[in-house]
C-alpha cells in the first residue's frame, strides 16, 4: 500500500528556511515606490512605517518587526526603549510629502547609535548619503571649477602680447612677424594698474644733493657748449685740481 503524501505537500523533515539577509549599507543608488499601495492608502505618520516595511531598505531583524508580531504599533517608543538591537525611528515628518526614517542601534534605554537615514519624498523612498560622501562630492566639484577657472585665466593671459611669426625658417626680410594683441585685455589690465596706482601714496621727493656737488650737464647743455666753442675763440683748458691731479708720486731719497 502506497504511503500518502504529507498534507499540503509540506516536508516537515526539511531544514528551516534561512533567516532573511539584512539590507546593504550603501543603497544610495536605489529608489522604491509602490504606486498601488499609494493609490489605496494615504501617507501619514500612522501608516508610513507599513509602507517603509515594503521596501528593500527594511531590515526584518529589527525590533519594530517584533512589535508588529505582537500587534503593537512598531513606532511605540515606550516599547522600543526597553529592547536592544536594531530599530527604526521616525525623526522628521512633513505630511504628506516628507518623512525621515532613521535606523539606529539601541544598546540601552539611553544609549543609541545612529547608523543610516532614509527619507520618503512624495511616496518615493531613498537612502540618504553619508556626510563624508556629500562633503567629498562638494569638494571635488569646487576643485573642478577652480581648476577650470585657472585654465581659462591662463589661456587668456597667454593671448596678451602673443607674437606669431610666419615662416621662421625663411629670412626676416621676406616676411614680417604678425602680432596678435587682445586690446580688451590690455585695457582691462591698464585700468587695474591705474586703480592700484591711485590707491598707493604719492612717491616721496628725491633727496637733496650734498653741499658742493655740481650735477653733470645734460646732453643739450653739452651740445650748446660745444657750439659755443666752435663758433667763438678757443677757451683755455680747465685748470688742474691741485689736490686730485698732482702728477706722479715723488719718492724720498735717503
Amino acid at each position: 500500500m502506497a504511503t500518502p503524501p504529507p498534507l499540503g505537500g509540506v516536508n516537515f523533515e526539511a531544514n528551516p528556511p534561512p533567516p532573511p539577509q539584512p539590507p546593504g549599507t550603501d543603497m544610495t543608488g536605489m529608489c522604491f515606490r509602490d504606486q498601488l499601495w499609494l493609490n489605496t492608502y494615504p501617507l501619514d505618520r500612522n501608516l508610513i512605517f507599513d509602507y517603509f516595511a515594503l521596501s528593500p531598505f527594511y531590515d526584518l531583524r529589527c525590533n519594530n518587526e517584533e512589535l508588529r508580531r505582537r500587534a503593537i504599533h512598531p513606532l511605540d517608543i515606550s516599547q522600543l526603549s526597553t529592547m536592544k538591537g536594531y530599530e527604526y525611528m521616525l525623526s522628521e515628518v512633513m505630511e504628506p510629502h516628507m518623512f525621515v526614517m532613521r535606523k539606529q542601534l539601541r544598546e540601552s534605554p539611553e544609549k543609541v547609535t545612529p547608523l543610516l537615514t532614509y527619507y520618503v519624498l512624495d511616496g518615493s523612498i531613498y537612502q540618504a548619503p553619508h556626510v563624508s560622501n556629500v562633503f567629498a562630492a562638494r569638494v571635488g566639484r569646487a576643485l573642478h571649477y577652480i581648476s577650470k577657472a585657472f585654465t581659462t585665466a591662463a589661456s587668456k593671459l597667454e593671448k596678451i602680447g602673443y607674437v606669431e611669426t610666419e615662416g621662421e625658417e625663411a629670412p626676416s626680410d621676406s616676411k614680417t612677424s604678425k602680432e596678435k594683441i587682445d586690446f580688451k585685455e590690455v585695457k582691462r589690465i591698464d585700468h587695474l594698474l591705474a586703480s592700484l596706482q591711485r590707491k598707493l601714496p604719492p612717491a616721496p621727493p628725491p633727496p637733496p644733493f650734498p653741499e658742493g656737488y655740481v650735477p653733470p650737464a645734460s646732453g643739450e647743455a653739452e651740445k650748446a657748449a660745444e657750439g659755443q666753442q666752435q663758433g667763438g675763440d678757443a677757451q683755455p683748458p680747465p685748470s688742474i685740481d691741485p689736490i686730485i691731479d698732482q702728477g706722479p708720486a715723488k719718492r724720498m731719497k735717503f
